[in-house]
């Protein structure tokens, strides 16, 4: 059994398309696969959460597992503390990990690597499994990326490379040399890109797209090498 964290820079990245991508491929593959979903926070209870648009896109033939639920957007740490609901605690995942079977498990977090589960501090960091980065190509995400190849570094975690989430249609400047920064500042490849707006798509066109978009390592046929960057004839707008 295949077990890694699929983590992002940041909120809104791109985390569940990418975890759906990676998913729809290897159950094409014939592979059986399960997206656990530690901490949903900002959902009712009832409400439809992130492993419904996974379910969604890869067409209802993986297995999902949510763990715990907090009404508000906020880290689950928090969100816990605030709802008076029981934390969420890195040994809980574990069981939860341990009780599945399968050839494939995706671990979904919430926002960054190092967002806190319980107020002990414990993080997905914790758990002693390889990692995926879900990144933004635009400007400023170097450093977002740069930080959590170094937190991973520090905890001896294998960062397996990473993944551009929502890549827009008309890139600047930043947003096209990125891609040639990213496995610079990590010190992992690039592993894929996939554009902006995919989580809209029906599950036949959006298979198609992670195939595209995602490496082979992932089940993609995406080649990173080939990938035609142009760079805009004036440099992007500081903000």
């Amino acid at each position: 059994m295949r077990t890694m964290i699929v983590t992002g820079t940041g909120t809104g990245v791109g985390k569940t398309v990418v975890t759906a991508a990676v998913a729809a491929l290897a159950a094409t593959a014939g592979e059986r696969v399960v997206v656990v979903k530690p901490a949903q926070t900002g959902i009712a209870p009832g409400e439809p959460g992130d492993l419904a648009d996974v379910e969604r896109l890869t067409a209802g033939r993986v297995t999902t597992l949510e763990l715990a639920r907090y009404p508000e957007p906020l880290a689950p740490a928090t969100a816990a503390r605030r709802s008076g609901l029981p934390p969420l605690r890195i040994v809980d995942v574990e069981r939860a990990l341990a009780g599945v079977t399968a050839d494939l498990v995706l671990v979904e977090g919430a926002g960054g690597l190092l967002v806190r589960l319980n107020d002990d501090g414990e993080t997905l960091a914790d758990l002693d499994l390889p990692v995926l980065l879900v990144a933004t190509a635009g400007l400023g995400v170097l450093n977002s990326a740069a930080l959590t190849a170094e937190a991973l570094a520090t905890r001896r975690r294998e960062l397996l490379g990473t993944v551009v989430g929502a890549y827009p249609a008309g890139p600047d400047l930043a947003e096209r040399t990125n891609l040639d920064d990213l496995p610079r500042v990590t010190g992992a490849p690039l592993l894929g890109v996939l554009p902006a707006e995919l989580g809209g798509t029906d599950p036949g066109a959006f298979e198609t797209a992670a195939r595209c978009g995602l490496h082979p390592v992932l089940g993609g046929r995406w080649d990173a090498t080939a990938t035609v960057r142009q760079t805009p004839d004036r440099p992007t707008p500081r903000g």
